[in-house]
Formats: C-alpha cells, structure tokens, sequence
C-alpha cells in the first residue's frame, strides 16, 4: 500500500515539478479534434486491444457507415487499393489537436475506386460540387463538418427533378453525362405515341409545352391526350367530318388528303389526264370540292400567254388545237402546218426550237411569246456583225443569204470574183475568217472586208525582210504559185545578176545563201552584193 501511495505521490510531485500532465507520460500525443472527446486513459480500449496496436475492429465499431459500405463491398475502402490495409496506415492519430487524420491528393484521386467513374461533365467538376452536406441523407454522417461519404450516386442527390416525378428518377435512361441537354438517349419511338411523317421534323416544344408547376418551371412530357388529332391541330373542318383526322388525312402532309386521292375523278365531267393528274386539289377547286367548274376551253383556268396573238375576228383558238395535256411545253403544231404561213422553215430552222425565234422579249425574262410580224428580214433573228463593216452592194438589204444560206451558217456561198481579189490555188480552201477577221495587239478579233489590201505581206509575213520588196510592195507571186509556197517554181536564177553554169548549178542553195540573223530575226540572204570567187571559195 505504501508502495502504491508513494508511486502516486512520486508522479504528482513529478506532475508539480514539470508541469505537465501526467497522462503525457503514458500517452503518444494529444488526439485529433475529431478524436478529442475520447482523451483520458479510460478511453485507450475504445480503439487499442490492451497490449496490441489499433484494431481495424475497434475502428468499424465506432464508423458503422463506412462498415455497412465494406460489408457490401461497395465504396473506395472496400476497394482492391485498401482492402486488407489497417486504418491506422492511413488514418494515425496522436499527432496533435489540429492533425488532419484524412490526407490524400485530390487531384491525383482515382474516384473509379470510390464505385462511381467520372466522366463526360462530371470529370470536369470540384469535389466540393458534389460532396456537400445537403446532398447526404444519412443524418449521422451529415452532422460531420466535412466527409466525403455518404453521397447517394442517383442523379437526383445533385440534380432537381425537372420533372417534377413525373419520369423515371434515372437521368441515364434519356440524358447522358456529356451535356443534359438535348436528350439524345431518348427514343420516341418507345413511347406511346409514334412519330411519323410530319411529326418528325416538330419541335418537341410544339407538343410538350411548358408551364410552371409548383412554382417552378415544368415541361409536360407525360399524361398528354393524343386519342386524337384535335388536341394539337385546330379542327378547320369544325367537327363536319368527325374527329378521325386519319380518315382523310396522312402524318405525311396535312394536304395529302386519302380520301381525295382515292376518288375517281374520271366520273365527273372533266376526266384528269397528264399534268392535270399532278394538280393539287385547291387549284382547280378553290373554295369547295363541290362547288361547280367552268372547264370547256382551257383559258378558264389558264392565262392566254399568247395574248390573242392567234385569234381570228376577236376569238383565239382553243390551246388544245396546238398543246397537249402533257405539258405547255409540248405541243403538235407541225411543220407542214408551219409551212403554210409567211415564213416556211427550211434547212437548219426545222431544228430551231421554238423559243429560239418566237421568245424575243428585251427581258431575258419576258415570257411573251411572239407570233406575229417576225421572220421577214434575217436581222429580225440574227445579229448583223458585219454591219457598216461590208458593203451595201455585196448584202443588200442586210440580207444574210447573200453569203449564207439556211442549211449551215459556216457554209458560205459568196462569189468572191464579185471582188478585185479572185480566190485561187490555196487561197480558196481558206475561210472568210482567215482573212477577214482578225485579232488587234489586245487580243481582240475585229474583221475587215471593206478597204482591205490584196498585197500578199497584208496576211503573209515577209520572211525574206524586204529583200525582194520593190517600190514598198513584196509581189510573192514573182517566184511562188498559190498552189504550194515551196519550193519557189516560178524563181530563174539565169535572170539575176549571178546566172549558174558549170558546178555551179550542182550547188546547194544554202551553200551561198546562209541564215544570217539581225536585230533578233533570222532570215536566209539571198541578195548578195558581192560575188568574188574567194568570197565562197578559199
């Protein structure tokens, strides 16, 4: 007894003399805040097992939320990362008042191992985003100033219900986690009503209005009647052919009416054919189906585009005695018929179409037709380019048959002698335009009949550079035919000043004559000035 009362004193005066509690001696530190209330030797078995280290035991018997997650086998301490572990490897204690027994790098967390993967928006968000304290329904675990634990996965712990329970709590079944919105899991074609037709391209908002309900916002996705057509088109019939829209009408196009397209238009009066059977209904019938039609001429439902051109004594012709029901387009006015007027067609015009010569507003887009006062001068079709440019007496009148004629344009029939130039030898395979047309220094073409000079440098170059050229005229034709350039028939050699006998005559031409080249033109040089032996010879 004595010993045990003089241990206690020793400690007190022990106590007296240091000043620090006894219990420092024993314990390895102050606990942690969230462990302080266990401080005092009478604690110590409340998580150490007397004469061992702390057991994971002790601890799972005072964090029951975290035991009811590992017996499940759910949660990031159930997970392959720390099953197995003691706490304390983790969570040690001892180390002051202030010591954060919950350290880890947030940032480098992988939250698979917490049983639910972030992804899409969700891997963009903070963990104070979601781990709040209103977002835990365990009462127990939200009291904590701070955890992690506790956070129900349900989409509906961090989100409101926009739908106010009148979908499924899942947001997955329609929403994914890349973007709420659209909705791009849901599939219409699940749901009650089938969209087809038309009701595929309407705006969801169209059918699903939104109101407010419950003080907040609410789009109607459920409970709509749809038994129906009328409760989302307004009847225009007012309830004269029933409700069943379906009867007449398609999801198609609320135009594409069933029943008149299956009624037999042939037993009317006015059987449809052609065009007339791809005509909508409200274009013949503009008020009611049964109203009754004026149809016995054409011009009570068509415009005469040909504005009475064709009448006779104030009364046109019915379209249909040149047109068909085919098509405007066609028409079976037939040349002989043609033929018969003041302009018979002939050669190529029996292949003009003919817009080509009855269709000649000022407005490229003017679509009257002109029948009447045209085809008596070739100008009132063509263009004369050569006006001003030949003269009146070759094309009076500006009569294009002069040198044209109607079979092909290029054909040209001109009697060219009718000129001070007959076409002869090569010149008269050439084509008008060889001569007469002809491009300026800007690449322009520009032609030329009257004026134009015979002289053969006017449309040949002089490749000799004016070595024959007398008086300013180069006469070509004083050694060339118009037959064939080369070689020179008509050149004498005997006739200029150096006549060729002897070896000469064996002589090669280029021998004597060589290329020279002068201000950057090369040329043969024919006119020698002087002819010494040693000139040639050395």
């Amino acid at each position: 007894m004595w010993i045990k009362i003089k241990d206690v004193l020793f400690i007190v005066l022990l106590v007296g003399l240091t000043g620090f509690p006894a219990v420092a001696q024993i314990s390895p530190g102050e606990l942690a805040k969230v462990h302080s209330h266990l401080e005092g030797m009478s604690n110590c078995t409340k998580c150490h097992i007397l004469g061992q280290k702390v057991s994971n035991q002790k601890c799972l018997e005072c964090h029951t939320e975290l035991k009811a997650r590992i017996d499940l086998q759910k949660g990031y301490h159930a997970s392959s990362e720390t099953r197995g572990k003691e706490c304390v490897k983790c969570h040690s204690d001892h180390h002051g008042l202030n010591f954060q027994i919950i350290r880890f790098e947030k940032e480098k967390f992988n939250h698979d191992l917490a049983g639910y993967k972030l992804t899409g928006a969700h891997s963009k968000k903070m963990c104070v985003d979601c781990h709040k304290p209103e977002h835990i329904t365990d009462q127990k675990i939200k009291k904590k100033k701070f955890t992690y634990l506790g956070l129900n996965p349900a989409c509906l712990t961090c989100h409101a219900d926009y739908h106010q329970q009148t979908l499924s709590t899942n947001c997955a079944d329609c929403h994914n986690v890349e973007k709420f919105k659209p909705a791009n899991k849901f599939d219409h074609s699940k749901a009650k009503f089938q969209l087809t037709g038309k009701h595929q391209q309407v705006a969801c908002i169209e059918c699903h209005k939104t109101a407010t309900k419950n003080g907040q916002k609410f789009q109607e996705f459920t409970g709509l009647k749809f038994n129906n057509c009328t409760p989302c088109h307004t009847d225009v019939h007012n309830n004269k052919f029933g409700q069943n829209c379906s009867q007449c009408h398609t999801g198609e196009s609320f135009s594409a009416i069933k029943g008149v397209q299956n009624f037999d238009h042939n037993k009317t009066n006015f059987k449809l054919e052609g065009k007339h059977q791809q005509v909508e209904c409200k274009q013949c019938h503009k008020t009611k189906l049964t109203n009754a039609l004026k149809f016995d001429r054409c011009t009570d439902c068509h415009t005469d585009y040909h504005k009475n051109q064709f009448a006779r004594q104030g009364v046109s012709p019915d379209c249909s005695q040149c047109h068909t029901v085919k098509g405007f387009q066609e028409f079976s006015y037939p040349i002989a018929q043609h033929n018969e007027g003041s302009f018979p067609l002939r050669g190529a015009h029996v292949a003009t179409p003919c817009f080509a010569c009855h269709k000649k507003g000022v407005n490229p887009k003017d679509t009257i037709w002109n029948f009447r006062e045209i085809g008596k001068y070739c100008i009132d079709c063509h263009q004369n380019i050569h006006q001003g440019l030949i003269s009146e007496k070759y094309y009076p009148a500006s009569s294009c048959e002069s040198c044209h004629n109607e079979n092909r344009w290029s054909s040209i029939n001109f009697d060219h002698k009718k000129t001070n130039f007959d076409l002869a030898g090569a010149h008269a395979k050439k084509s008008c335009r060889d001569c007469h047309f002809k491009k300026d220094n800007n690449g322009v073409e520009r032609q030329q009949f009257s004026g134009l000079p015979v002289t053969c440098v006017n449309c040949h170059t002089d490749v000799h550079m004016k070595q024959f050229e007398i008086n300013g005229i180069t006469d070509c034709l004083r050694c060339h035919d118009l037959t064939l350039f080369k070689p020179a028939t008509k050149f004498e050699h005997n006739k200029t000043r150096f006549p060729l006998d002897g070896k000469h005559k064996n002589v090669a031409c280029i021998k004597c004559h060589k290329t020279i080249q002068d201000k950057g033109t090369t040329y043969v040089l024919y006119k020698i000035k002087d002819f010494k032996c040693e000139n040639c010879h050395h």
